[in-house]
């Protein structure tokens, strides 16, 4: 038992040690989800965060630490989310004749997740930081932390709001498209690209080529005008 101790203090002081790790729960994640027949409940990334937790609780290794280790996938979420215009433009005859319903449809998606979430956190009491840090909830994960930055928030906290504003999402859209007899999948990837950013889109392109590329759409989108509203949207708590 004490040499197994000796090796993971050994093994801890490589940095690579926790971007590993991240990669396996991630692939044991995917390959659960392929075992389920990619049911909505078990997400990849719900997976991959369940894992992770319970192993850095298990090992007594702080956000910090392991944050050092696994920052390049952070990294990657920039070029990850620029490479999603390739379904875009691999279906730019069907969003050029769909442009009027998909800016009526960004502008009515953003707007109500952006106010939802700050009249909901208002109505709790929460204060102004918090609420800045919520602002950019739906949003992808490198223009939201940058957002709830400028804004004076938590971008920490705000990347733990994304995440989970993600999963939700990515688990909720199917079922309930389903329920609402939505068929249409350009109408069905918009609004989960809208609604739950990078994380709704990759179960978008599971799920359909097509709906992939309209929530690649909606991210994009969604970032840019999520960064102008948000800021008149905080001003009426101020």
């Amino acid at each position: 038992m004490l040499e197994m101790v000796e090796i993971w203090s050994y093994l801890t002081e490589s940095p690579l040690i926790w971007l590993t790790a991240t990669l396996l729960a991630y692939i044991v994640g995917d390959w659960a989800a392929t075992r389920a027949g990619r049911a909505p409940l078990v997400n990849p990334v719900l997976v991959a965060v369940l894992l992770l937790a319970g192993l850095l609780w298990l090992t007594g290794t702080s956000y910090a630490t392991y944050f050092e280790g696994a920052q390049f996938v952070h990294f990657l979420l920039g070029p990850a989310t620029v490479a999603l215009a390739v379904p875009l433009w691999l279906n730019r005859d069907s969003v050029r004749r769909a442009a009027l319903p998909i800016l009526a449809a960004l502008v009515v998606g953003s707007s109500v997740a952006l106010l939802s979430a700050l009249w909901i956190g208002h109505a709790f009491g929460l204060p102004f930081n918090l609420l800045a840090t919520l602002a950019p909830k739906s949003t992808t994960a490198p223009v939201a932390l940058g957002i709830a930055e400028s804004l004076g928030g938590s971008p920490t906290l705000a990347a733990v709001l994304v995440i989970l504003t993600g999963m939700i999402g990515a688990i909720v859209v199917t079922p309930l498209m389903n329920a609402l007899r939505i068929r249409d999948w350009r109408a069905r990837g918009f609004a989960v690209g809208v609604a739950a950013h990078g994380i709704g889109t990759a179960r978008a392109l599971q799920v359909h080529p097509q709906a992939g590329a309209f929530a690649g759409i909606g991210m994009a989108l969604n970032a840019v005008l999520t960064a102008f509203l948000a800021p008149w949207a905080l001003a009426l708590y101020l």
